[in-house]
């Protein structure tokens, strides 16, 4: 006597997005924030050295937004929230 297994059938999307353990945070160009603010910010929050914060202020400045940080969604949203209040455009993807 056979034993029925139900299969469960995903999508690929599904499958991709259950793998993508990991999250972007995303630095968006904006017209309220200086260079000296937004590399501030970086070095501050996010232990960049002050070379890599001024090569990610240009990146954001020239092509209109930068990863900053990857992780989990939780990591990746305490860091949003803390550039948030410090009046930093940002995004998670």
């Amino acid at each position: 006597m056979g034993t029925q297994v139900e299969e469960e059938t995903l999508t690929l999307e599904e499958v991709l997005a259950a793998l993508k353990v990991s999250h972007r945070l995303i630095l968006w160009n904006d017209d309220t924030n200086t260079f000296e603010h937004v590399i501030h910010c970086l070095m501050k929050y996010l232990d960049y050295s002050e070379k890599q914060a001024e090569r990610i202020a240009w990146t954001v400045h020239n092509d209109g937004k930068c990863t900053i940080l990857e992780g989990s969604f939780t990591e990746v949203e305490v860091y949003r929230k803390i550039l948030q209040q410090e009046g930093l455009t940002v995004s998670i993807e």
